[in-house]
């Protein structure tokens, strides 16, 4: 792979996206709507995790929650790796599958795993997904045992402190309707807060600035859109960007790819 690239290669397993990235990028702060599961092939990065600043090398799995706030930055030049994203009913589903033993949980509680094991079934896993002839039976076994590897390494795990009701009210207000234009003013009048203190309140609970999190919203939407099919120039109104250029900055910006290149996965 070309040195500051991404990959969308087609998976055999549906409702899972997979990527390749060798890059310098530095990812803003941002978030997705799925569950991610991936393996550092070369290089290390540090991040942003709902668990603090954490950094990861060649061998470690990385992982990340649906909505959890992260972002990434090399350490030294370039980094590499390979992740799975998987519609959260997908990743849910098996984790209650699993629940015996207290096991089931709907979130991964480690950014970054270190075990040899789960980065060999990883691979195992990628390669067959991704595989000009994937065994349905194979992926199906290796995913049901990479969600229960994942979810059972849970030793010093600290839980994420709960949002306020207030900041929640606040951040409903974007969820129910981001198309919508809004203003401080309608955030405080949500939260009972003030300007300030929903400014300061949305962005330590969340990780994010209402304003932040309200484009990411938006490229959520666009996201999907263009996973469906849609024109880049359409998606991008749709889900409420000015034109195609500004979508496709805060994609790449966010995501490290273009939409473009996105779209081209789903071919």
């Amino acid at each position: 792979m070309a040195k500051n690239q991404f990959r969308m290669l087609r998976s055999a397993l549906t409702g899972v996206e997979a990527v390749e990235a060798e890059t310098h990028h530095s990812f803003a702060r941002h978030t997705h709507e799925q569950f991610g599961i991936g393996l550092m092939s070369a290089g290390a990065q540090s991040s942003l995790s709902g668990r603090g600043m954490v950094e990861a090398e060649a061998g470690d799995i990385i992982t990340v929650n649906p909505n959890e706030v992260h972002d990434g930055a090399p350490i030294g030049q370039r980094r590499s790796w390979r992740i799975l994203y998987f519609d959260p009913a997908i990743v849910t589903g098996l984790a209650h599958e699993i629940g015996e033993g207290g096991a089931g949980r709907s979130e991964i509680p480690h950014p970054v795993i270190r075990n040899r094991a789960i980065a060999g079934r990883f691979e195992t896993l990628f390669r067959a997904a991704t595989g000009a002839a994937a065994d349905g039976l194979l992926c199906e076994e290796l995913l049901l045992q990479l969600v229960a590897d994942v979810m059972r390494e849970r030793g010093g795990a600290e839980q994420r402190p709960p949002v306020p009701a207030s900041i929640r009210a606040a951040r409903e207000l974007i969820d129910d309707d981001p198309l919508a234009a809004v203003s401080l003013a309608d955030l405080s009048r949500e939260s009972g807060l003030s300007r300030f203190q929903v400014l300061r309140g949305f962005a330590k609970a969340t990780g994010l600035t209402p304003h932040a999190y309200l484009v990411q919203a938006r490229i959520h939407i666009a996201r999907r859109l263009i996973a469906q099919g849609m024109p880049l120039a359409e998606a991008a109104f749709a889900s409420g960007f000015a034109d195609q250029s500004h979508m496709t900055r805060v994609f790449v910006r966010k995501y490290g790819l273009s939409p473009r290149l996105y779209a081209g996965g789903f071919l």
